[in-house]
Order: structure tokens, then C-alpha cells, then sequence
């Protein structure tokens, strides 16, 4: 069948519950994926920054290979070699601590809500009350969409589990307000991703970490989208110089392959225990060997180096199609993780108009558009993007 009639077929049986651009691709390779028709698209969106080795990277598809030649799946019942390496390496690069496995972000999300409600049991005298941020993004299951801190995904599927109070982002002063004798964990990303890539600054972080040291709580940091060099350091907390108690990992850990991870400091190994909490999936050997694989590739080809200088490099494309545009207000974000406020365009028009000359980018909102290209992406790739950036504007304005 070619695209439109496997589009056509597309609306006839899968929910409906997305809005799809018009295309089947049918092949990868490095920052680049093909449609059935042959026409070539630079992908600057990488799976929602989840390709973070690009398509098809040969050492990823080879440690898989050899993975589905031995098993693929085994169950949570018994251990295997490649869990226990990628759960060592996380601990070294992240914190001394142990690791939970999951298949994706809402997933951990939700393993960290729970370890925070039976801490608060057993160690807070019953405190269960978790503190997110106004336009804050955890995950679409209950748990996780309870602490989102964004209406408009909430109002749907009311009444949603209590215990969760909201303020804004990057202000410290609400958040000391807020903490309560109820309160068990405070919940916040290091950058604000779905909601248009805001940054938390340097004096909240820390700030955050030591108010959850005077009052004896947790401080869980979801980075689910910012983790596993998204921003030029293994795990975004570490351009803040803190620790988290919890962080939460999905997205980029598996380049692909769904999975996520809670990893918790050493002192909470003992809150939950056999029965608290599981997954069948989760840890399975093919997710553990894409982690273990994806994190390998990241240190020995040295790509948190190579993030830091292609983010900066993107950053000055893209003050320069400021300048010259005229149609950028503002630029935010760090490493691969960036995001344009847009002037008079709207962020769907740009990001249509972008699809059809091959270059792939994510609208967030009316006015905001994201740029997470995979890992691997070179300087040629990011002046191709910003010559089709800039013709796209000047078609627009």
C-alpha cells in the first residue's frame, strides 16, 4: 500500500486520539527518516527526544540484535546480566542509590509518587501531601496527570486522586509557603518541557534542595525529558550542583526502546519492599541492553562534550534568524533542549510550513516551538535546519 492508503486505513482502525502529520515513514538513519515515497526529513524532534543516538545507530541495533538471539523477556522472577549492569552504571553516573525499572516516563512518575506516600507513612508520621508547579508536565495515567499542574489535561477525567497542591515555577518563596505538616515531597522538573522549555534557575534548585533538607522531605526530580544528556550533562540536576532524593528517567534512556527508571539515594532502599509496587514488563532484557547500550555510546563517543557545543552552536543559529527575522522573542533552554517564542507566527503554521520542505520540529502551545534533535546531530545538520528555518519565516511573515 503507499501513504494514503495505509492514512486511510490509519482512520479506520487506531483511535482516533491523535493529530498525525500526513506521512508513513518507512526507514531511518542518523538524523534523517525517509517516507514511503522516498522524500528525506531532518529530524529535529527525535521521538519527542527520545532517539537520542539517532535512527538506526549500528551499535544499538547490533547489541539488540544479539539481545532478541538470546531472550527478550524473562519476567521480574529472575535476575539477568543486563538489568544488573545498566542498574550499576546508573548509580555511578547519577548517585549511589538503587533503580527501579519501568517502561516510560508516567510509569516512574508514578513509582515516585507512590515511594513518596509510604515514606511520608512510615517516616513522616503519615504526611502524604506532594507539591508540583503550575504548568508542570508528569504523565498522562491518574497518578501522574493528579500531578500535572496543567488544567486543561485534568478536567476530562475529574474526579482525580487528592494530595496535590500546585504553585508556580521559579518561585522559591511560594514553594516555602506551600510546604505544609502534610507535606511529604516537592516534584518539579529541572526544565520545564511541555510546557514551552522554561528552565528552572539556579537559585530555585538549590533552594528547593535546601528546604527539603530543613523539613526533612523529599525532593524528586522528574527527568524524564531532560535526562540522559539531553542538556549536556548526563542528568540536567547536575548543572545545578544538587542531588535529588528521587529522579525520574524515560524518553532518551532506551533511544528508542520504551523504558523508564526511578533511581532513588541509598538512604529510601528500604520503603519499598516485595509487593509494593512491579511492572511485568519493566527492566525486561531488550529494554535493559538499549539503556545499557545507549549509555555506553553517550560515554565513549563522548556526546555530552558534543552536546554542549552543537547546543551552543544552535543557539547562535538561531539569535541569528532572531536578528534577522525579526520574528523571534525570545530563545530558551539548554544543551538540545531549546525552544523559540515566536512574534507574529503561530508555532503550527512554522512547524506545517517547516514539514513540507523535510525539516521536523514540534509546536508547543500557540507560539512556542521545540528543538531536541538526536545526540548524534553535526553542525551541517543544524545549518540545514536554520536555512529552512529562516525561509519558512520569510514565507510567513
Amino acid at each position: 500500500m503507499n501513504s494514503q492508503e495505509l492514512i486511510n486505513l490509519e482512520s479506520q482502525v487506531l483511535l482516533q486520539n491523535y493529530k498525525r502529520f500526513p506521512v508513513v515513514f518507512e526507514k531511518g538513519e542518523g538524523a534523517y527518516l525517509w517516507d514511503k515515497e522516498g522524500k528525506k526529513y531532518l529530524d529535529f524532534l527525535s521521538g519527542i527526544a527520545v532517539n537520542a543516538l539517532g535512527h538506526n545507530h549500528p551499535q544499538l541495533v547490533q547489541a539488540l540484535t544479539e539481545q532478541i538471539g538470546r531472550f527478550i523477556h524473562l519476567s521480574n522472577y529472575y535476575h539477568h546480566e543486563a538489568g544488573i549492569l545498566l542498574g550499576e552504571l546508573l548509580n555511578k553516573l547519577a548517585f549511589p542509590g538503587r533503580v527501579f525499572y519501568c517502561n516510560s516516563g508516567t510509569e516512574a512518575n508514578e513509582a515516585a509518587i507512590k515511594l513518596a506516600r509510604k515514606y511520608g507513612k512510615i517516616n513522616l508520621g503519615g504526611k502524604n501531601q506532594i507539591i508540583t508547579t503550575h504548568n508542570s508536565f508528569h504523565g498522562r495515567t491518574i497518578g501522574s496527570l493528579a500531578a500535572t499542574g496543567q488544567p486543561k489535561y485534568q478536567e476530562d477525567f475529574q474526579p482525580l486522586p487528592g494530595g496535590f497542591v500546585y504553585v508556580p515555577f521559579n518561585d522559591l518563596a511560594a514553594m516555602e509557603k506551600a510546604v505544609t505538616e502534610e507535606t511529604c515531597a516537592i516534584m518539579v522538573e529541572p526544565i520545564q518541557g511541555e510546557s514551552g522549555v522554561y528552565p528552572a534557575s539556579l537559585e530555585y534548585l538549590q533552594g528547593l534542595r535546601k528546604l527539603c533538607d530543613e523539613k526533612g522531605i523529599l525532593l524528586i526530580l522528574d527527568e524524564v525529558q531532560t535526562g540522559i544528556g539531553r542538556t549536556g550533562k548526563m542528568f540536567a540536576h547536575q548543572h545545578y550542583g544538587i542531588l535529588p532524593d528521587v529522579m525520574t528517567l524515560a524518553k532518551g534512556l532506551g533511544a528508542g526502546v520504551p523504558i523508564g527508571a526511578m533511581v532513588i539515594k541509598e538512604e529510601l532502599s528500604g520503603v519499598l519492599v516485595p509487593g509494593d509496587h512491579g511492572t511485568t514488563f519493566g527492566g525486561n532484557p531488550l529494554a535493559c541492553m538499549a539503556a545499557l547500550t545507549t549509555l555506553k555510546v553517550i560515554l565513549e563517543d563522548q556526546l555530552l562534550e558534543k552536546v554542549e557545543e552543537i547546543g551552543g552552536y544552535l543557539w547562535s543559529k538561531l539569535e541569528e534568524l532572531q536578528k534577522s527575522s525579526g520574528q523571534i522573542e525570545l530563545i530558551r533552554g539548554k544543551g538540545l533542549m531549546l525552544g523559540i517564542e515566536l512574534k507574529d507566527i503561530k508555532s503550527k503554521d512554522l512547524v506545517d510550513k517547516a514539514f513540507t520542505k523535510g525539516l521536523i520540529l514540534n509546536a508547543i502551545g500557540e507560539k512556542i516551538v521545540r528543538f531536541v534533535p538526536p545526540l548524534i546531530i553535526g553542525k551541517e545538520e543544524v545549518d540545514e535546519a536554520s536555512k529552512i528555518l529562516a525561509e519558512c519565516i520569510a514565507e510567513l511573515k
